[in-house]
């Protein structure tokens, strides 16, 4: 908490520093606006076998989680506070608890933003500034987001810049440090000790990211684009290891979003390039070269008819790394972007990621009514190279031996207003039939499959 509150102190002079160069704001003798918002969560996952390496059986976890926002809007400045308080139970020594499920009370943001700025995308156009430690969200959110699904949600310190046209188009420059979230260790995140969360001001994020609304509308009615680049910059500390990664990552979106009665798109590609080493382990000083590449894809179809049907085929690819021992790392590994949208239900399950991966599959959305809504999806999953790991499994077969079909994938998902914009039920399930690999692999989970189901409440206020 005390870095939490240094960093407000900071983002608070750096506001003062920079409305003192921005254009002149009208006068107002009206006092500032504090507006107070958040919500209460409490969810309760099951799972019945165990997919990753060196654990068995079956698992539960009771999750609970608050976010508190409190703003204070003087016009042309806004103050935010964010606090987080996300804590599980039923947990045991073979639960897989990570610093995703468990952080706390602590400070999530605080920021200070400049509004109505001049903006960078022509007349008509406002640019807003946020500075300090903010959740980070931009497009498709497969690059970088704030993961509304896992119970403790992840930050970043820095500035975050969003200059936006009259016509909807907009343009981010983001330059964040990532947060090392404490409690990191088993014991400690049993016993969901409270430790603050600190800067880990040796890695860098940096990004720009265009979106042009309408931009290709000449040549398909709604056809949206976006031209993005994204780095990390990493290196040691005292008390921190890295493999040291520094690379970049251009890449396209096209999207066409989903209507009644026509075709939609979603297409988003990137590749990264640069270097790093194998691992985290400071005797590891011998470097790779990065040659990466993520290609997401949805062709879909909303139906003119009751409960508004929509069906899609979806892929993603993510690709994986061919020989453990050459000289250049291939591995899409998953940094700081999503990947419950698209692939699986993730806390104690989640064993898809988007790094090495070939999944193709169907989606089925559904809208009985205002207050409803799910979704239905079926993937097959194979490993993008069979000699790299099934990653979040923690399984691999260097030899290739093992094959790379890692079985079908269900999930599906169930959502319903119990109060209108304050109290919602959710529920999902996820099944994942074990292939060829998962049954073949060293290590290898036991039985045939593995099926999660969790349930949650929801209040907003």
């Amino acid at each position: 908490m005390k870095s939490a509150w240094a960093h407000l102190a900071l983002s608070l002079l750096l506001a003062v520093m920079a409305t003192r160069g921005a254009a002149a704001q009208p006068s107002s003798d009206s006092p500032p606006r504090l507006s107070v918002s958040g919500e209460a969560r409490i969810r309760y996952e099951t799972l019945d076998g165990q997919f990753r390496a060196g654990r068995t059986g079956s698992d539960q976890l009771l999750l609970m989680r608050t976010l508190v926002l409190a703003e204070l809007d003087f016009g042309a400045l806004e103050l935010g506070l964010e606090l987080q308080d996300s804590r599980s139970y039923l947990g045991d020594t073979g639960t897989p608890l990570s610093t995703s499920t468990v952080n706390p009370l602590d400070a999530l943001q605080a920021y200070a933003r400049l509004e109505d700025l001049p903006g960078l995308l022509g007349p008509g156009s406002r640019t807003d500034v946020t500075l300090g430690r903010q959740t980070v969200s931009i497009g498709s959110r497969r690059q970088i987001e704030r993961v509304e699904f896992a119970n403790a949600l992840y930050s970043y310190t820095g500035a975050h810049l969003i200059s936006k046209s009259a016509s909807g188009d907009s343009l981010h420059a983001v330059y964040v440090v990532p947060l090392t979230r404490f409690p990191s260790t088993a014991d400690l995140l049993l016993d969901n000790d409270m430790s603050g969360d600190e800067e880990q001001w040796q890695r860098r994020i940096w990004g720009l990211h265009y979106m042009d609304r309408d931009g290709l509308g000449h040549l398909w009615d709604g056809l949206s684009y976006e031209l993005f680049v994204y780095g990390l910059d990493e290196a040691d500390t005292a008390s921190v290891q890295t493999p040291d990664r520094s690379h970049i990552a251009p890449g396209f979106r096209l999207t066409r979003p989903a209507e009644r009665g026509r075709m939609d798109l979603d297409l988003e590609a990137a590749l990264r390039r640069g270097t790093r080493y194998a691992t985290a382990n400071p005797t590891d000083t011998a470097s790779r070269k990065v040659e990466s590449s993520m290609l997401y894809g949805a062709l879909g179809y909303t139906f003119e008819a009751p409960w508004q049907p929509r069906l899609a085929a979806e892929y993603y690819y993510a690709s994986g790394d061919k020989d453990p021992d050459d000289t250049t790392f291939g591995q899409h590994e998953r940094l700081f972007g999503s990947r419950r949208t698209d692939l699986n239900n993730t806390s104690i399950h989640g064993p898809l990621t988007p790094a090495n991966i070939s999944a193709p599959g169907l989606r089925l959305e559904l809208a009985p009514g205002p207050r409803t809504d799910g979704w239905l999806k079926y993937s097959a999953v194979w490993l993008a190279s069979a000699t790299d790991s099934w990653v979040v499994a923690r399984l691999r077969d260097p030899s290739g031996q093992s094959g790379d079909f890692v079985g079908h994938a269900v999930d599906g998902r169930l959502r319903y207003w119990l109060l209108p914009e304050r109290l919602r039920f959710e529920a999902g399930a996820s099944l994942l039939e074990f292939g060829e690999f998962a049954r073949k692999v060293p290590g290898g989970p036991e039985g045939e499959r593995t099926l999660f189901g969790y349930s949650q409440l929801t209040y907003h206020f």
